[in-house]
């Protein structure tokens, strides 16, 4: 990379902030290139030149919350569609888990700009990141991200017998969708009726889908895991803070 570059792409590239931070910053002059204050917006920058921002920036962004949600059933993950209800409803004081150990205090600002990190689909339990912090957007749905995501899946066989182990191999590796191949994935039965899926992408009803191919279909499907957080004891329809100190 030689060639100049949009200070708010750069930005966001080196994990500083989202784009739309990035230019909130800029037009505020809480941007400085190599000492110099950029407060124009689309000003260019070189891959060598130091990017730094002010104390400002950095203390408006440490109040940005992410929230972890076990959305259940019924629910959409994003804007409300058909009369369903987006996951975001869910984030109220009454809804909070009582066992939550984060000391945040909720306030009502913190609904602000709070969307989904990815999405779980209507039909599908478990584990929702909502967040106001466009890093941890980026790094859970930015096009390069690698962050495993764990669901467990409930599945029927709809021919005779079991599930041959070729079929198990394929949904490891060797299906495509839409045109492309999908990335290995990790899948492995957890007891009879129920299969384990680890993937590193997230494309429309994936797993589903997947499951169709080899003549499963999927009766209840829950993510566990998102990187390293877990839904763990989280109750259905509750929600908790992301902690200061958890990393997904």
């Amino acid at each position: 990379m030689t060639e100049p570059v949009r200070l708010s792409k750069r930005m966001s590239e080196l994990g500083l902030s989202s784009r739309r931070e990035a230019d909130e910053w800029i037009a505020r002059g809480w941007v400085r290139v190599d000492g110099k204050v950029v407060s124009e917006l689309g000003s260019k920058v070189l891959p060598h030149q130091k990017i730094t921002v002010e104390r400002q920036a950095a203390a408006e962004q440490s109040k940005r919350v992410t929230v972890l949600v076990h959305k259940p059933v019924g629910y959409v993950s994003g804007q409300a569609e058909d009369g369903y209800k987006p996951a975001v409803v869910l984030v109220k004081p009454e809804h909070r888990w009582a066992d939550d150990p984060s000391p945040e205090l909720f306030h009502p600002t913190q609904l602000r700009s709070l969307v989904p990190a990815g999405r779980l689909d209507i039909d599908s339990t478990g584990l929702l990141v909502l967040t106001q912090d466009g890093r941890i957007a980026r790094q859970l749905i930015g096009q390069d991200t690698s962050i495993e995501k764990e669901y467990l899946v409930r599945v029927q066989y709809t021919k005779p017998g079991r599930l041959p182990d070729a079929d198990l191999k394929k949904l490891n590796h060797g299906l495509w969708m839409d045109g492309k191949p999908l990335l290995p994935a990790k899948v492995r039965w957890q007891n009879d009726d129920q299969l384990s899926f680890t993937l590193k992408e997230g494309r429309k009803r994936q797993i589903r889908r997947m499951c169709d191919m080899v003549g499963l279909k999927v009766v209840g499907l829950k993510r566990v895991r998102i990187g390293r957080v877990k839904l763990g004891d989280l109750p259905a329809g509750q929600w908790r803070y992301l902690g200061a100190d958890e990393r997904f």
